[in-house]
């Protein structure tokens, strides 16, 4: 006859628990709303110009985003996400291709990633400035081409980084096969180092969202234009209006993530290997 020791439970550990993405990020907005609060209330009470508290409580500013209406959002940010938009397009469009064309012609490499770098360190208030005295005047309600050029500008170094890293990430072994068969660079380039390229590619286009975003908000401060998140926060930081400045303010961030999170379920779908799915 046998006796059988029965197992000893183990203490489940803080290390065992193991809670999904939005569960943590839940919590993390909800402590970070409760600890914005308890400051707003407490400690920067009597924090700001005239008697303004320039930090407000969350009720706050979620009254002021109820009082202001949501026709002035629309109105404003329609105006900096088309200017966004158009400087995506172009930064990235142009970032593409020079990216290709150092695949097709090596020696450019150079050339092209010293445009880059050049780009990346041109301090952007010095080129708002300048792109004033150079642009044209919009009208209301068009968008700024000093906006636009700064969104573009604000892209271009770092889809020309992750373009270039994604294109030079395919396969030798597949590279030489097509070398073999009497295939050229733009043979190689269409079949193998453009589908290398994606995950790196798209990546590099994710990041580029926020950051032309907020080129076109950087723009807009320099612009001349009467309509923008730009001239809006400018407009209620002159009347003293806290929460209003941290309405915009919010609400630019929230439609930056929201871009960002976008062009990650595009990569998800061109790209799935990417994040580990089946190809």
């Amino acid at each position: 006859m046998t006796t059988e020791t029965p197992a000893r439970s183990r203490t489940i550990q803080w290390e065992d628990v193991r809670l999904p993405a939005w569960v943590t990020g839940l919590i993390g907005g909800v402590g970070i709303i409760a600890l914005w609060w308890i400051l707003a209330a407490t400690v920067f009470s009597n924090v700001g110009p005239g008697g303004v508290q320039a930090i407000p409580t969350p009720p706050q500013v979620i009254a002021e985003f109820f009082a202001t209406g949501w026709e002035f959002y629309v109105r404003n940010f329609s105006v900096t996400l088309t200017e966004a938009g158009i400087g995506y397009l172009w930064g990235n469009g142009l970032a593409l291709v020079l990216a290709a064309l150092v695949l097709v012609v090596p020696r450019l490499e150079g050339v092209v990633m010293q445009i880059a770098i050049i780009t990346y360190c041109v301090p952007i208030v010095a080129l708002g400035l300048l792109l004033v005295v150079i642009a044209p005047i919009p009208g209301a309600g068009e968008p700024s081409v000093t906006a636009i050029f700064l969104a573009a500008l604000s892209c271009f170094f770092t889809t020309v980084v992750g373009a270039l890293l994604g294109l030079k990430a395919a396969d030798k072994a597949s590279l030489d096969v097509i070398t073999v068969y009497g295939g050229s660079k733009l043979t190689q380039l269409r079949k193998v180092r453009l589908i290398a390229a994606l995950p790196a590619t798209l990546n590099a286009l994710q990041i580029a969202v926020p950051a032309a975003f907020l080129g076109a908000v950087l723009g807009e401060f320099f612009g001349k234009i009467t309509v923008g998140v730009g001239p809006a926060m400018i407009a209620a930081q002159q009347a003293l209006n806290a929460p209003r400045v941290w309405d915009i303010a919010l609400v630019s961030g929230a439609v930056a993530l929201a871009g960002y999170a976008l062009l990650g379920l595009v990569a998800r779908a061109v790209a799935p290997w990417s994040r580990g799915g089946a190809r």
